[in-house]
């Protein structure tokens, strides 16, 4: 089993979840995900941890994801990586956030990721997944045994898709990638609400309904069956 420490941080108006991602509780370096809101609440986490981030990364830019990343990168010197094609939003944040919410601040990020990506920081191996649905350039960070999947996927539920650039066959088709591609008890830490696994959402989702009835249709093949129809 996975040593990873992942401490979850409930942030904003929109109550967000931001993590703190070590190799483990021992571990004096870390990377943090999505710190959309109350940055100095982030902060101070970082130091009672007794941790120095080293990379800021970013699932996807709406407003309650991205809120803190400018104050968390100033003060820690931690490069913030970005889906590509939502770079031109994390430069001009105030033009994207809905009356009611904000100021925040704009960042150019340092680095982009589009996925296909394996990253290595704080000591820990990440592949960069492309899960676009919820948002354009969405993407997933996998872990050792965990996901940090933003708002693809919930506890019995998934990101909505009535925003600019949201789609429902394509986030379909990114939450079945993540199926088909990670073990069933994979950890998943999700953008908000609480924490899950790939079985459980695989079996009780109400929204995976379609997905759940393609993955049980499929039976394997053992390598001495025949081909279907031949004998």
């Amino acid at each position: 089993m996975s040593a990873l420490d992942v401490r979850s941080f409930t942030v904003g108006a929109v109550q967000e979840n931001s993590y703190i991602v070590r190799a483990d509780a021992q571990a004096s370096r870390a990377v943090i995900i999505d710190p959309g809101d109350e940055a100095e609440r982030l902060l101070a986490a970082a130091t009672d941890l007794g941790v120095t981030i080293e990379a800021v990364l970013l699932t996807h830019t709406h407003f309650d994801h991205i809120g803190a990343v400018a104050p968390v990168a100033r003060a820690t010197g931690a490069p913030v990586y970005c889906p590509v094609i939502e770079q031109p939003v994390l430069a001009d944040v105030m033009r994207w956030v809905p009356p009611g919410f904000g100021p925040f601040e704009s960042y150019e990020a340092d680095h982009t990721v589009a996925g296909g990506e394996h990253l290595d920081l704080a000591g820990m191996g990440i592949d960069v997944i492309f899960t676009p649905g919820h948002s354009p350039g969405h993407v997933t960070y996998a872990f050792d045994g965990a996901l940090l999947s933003g708002d693809v996927l919930f506890q019995g539920s998934v990101g909505r898709v009535d925003l600019p650039g949201g789609d429902w066959p394509t986030l379909e088709r990114s939450i079945e990638g993540l199926l088909r591609a990670y073990p069933a008890e994979t950890v998943v830490y999700p953008g908000h609400m609480g924490v899950t696994t790939l079985a459980r959402e695989r079996d009780t989702n109400p929204f995976l309904t379609e997905i759940r009835a393609r993955l049980a249709s499929e039976q394997p093949v053992t390598a001495s069956a025949p081909p279907a129809g031949q004998s």
